[in-house]
């Protein structure tokens, strides 16, 4: 398999690399973003891997067009699309840019030079187009346009709680900081499956979709963590 990545400095996407590099199937892993990936982390994935290949775009959150880069973006089989920002403080204008705007844009240069290809989008928990939420409204649309694009599948992640595992943390420090100070909660809820999941089961349910295909398309946090097991009922 051939992956593409949108996002993978993250704290969902560098579990999303993680899985990917060390899965035997997956030969190539390209990395879109607007910085290169930090090599220096050690413990969330091996980012000396010959499988790694990185296309930095400094733009990408203001430049919407991917044509000029469409032929680097062809011959995949699936997108892994964990790309995102929070919303605090920010106009709805601006976050759908970013969060509509931006996922779409490259959706279509991707169905259009990969026709066969797996399209994967995180959103979240609560995520609704009829929402009275913005970022839950405007990720609902963003789904709903996705899911009309023609890709051979096209799945929606919608977790809950997302436990950082194998060293991964989070770029945002605030998030740092609430998992330390939630951690023994956190763990407590990691218990339940349908609460929350964790930066490894997602990347592994991710990879077991590209296989799979389920016909299913929405997948919330119990459903995530079945599919990562092989237990899609």
């Amino acid at each position: 398999m051939r992956i593409v990545i949108f996002g993978a400095s993250g704290m969902v996407g560098q579990g999303v690399l993680r899985e990917c590099l060390l899965d035997p199937e997956v030969v190539e892993v390209l990395c879109v973003g607007r910085s290169a990936l930090d090599r220096s982390v050690d413990g969330a994935v091996d980012r000396k891997s010959p499988k790694l290949r990185e296309l930095v775009r400094p733009d990408v959150f203001t430049d919407l067009d991917f044509t000029p880069i469409a032929q680097e973006l062809t011959g995949f089989d699936a997108c892994f699309f964990p790309l995102g920002v929070s919303s605090f403080r920010m106009k709805e204008a601006a976050y759908t840019r970013v969060t509509r705007d931006l996922t779409l844009a490259a959706a279509r240069v991707l169905a259009r030079q990969n026709p066969t290809m797996v399209f994967i989008y995180v959103s979240g928990e609560g995520t609704n187009v009829r929402s009275k939420t913005m970022w839950a409204r405007v990720k609902g649309a963003t789904e709903n346009a996705l899911l009309s694009m023609p890709f051979r599948a096209a799945y929606m992640f919608r977790p809950g709680i997302i436990v950082p595992k194998n060293g991964i943390q989070s770029k945002v420090k605030l998030y740092n900081l609430l998992y330390r100070a939630l951690y023994p909660l956190i763990m407590l809820l990691g218990r339940f499956p349908k609460l929350a999941t964790n930066t490894q089961t997602v990347g592994r349910a991710m990879l077991r979709a590209v296989r799979e295909t389920p016909a299913e398309r929405y997948w919330n946090t119990g459903a995530i963590n079945r599919l990562a097991h092989g237990n899609q009922s």
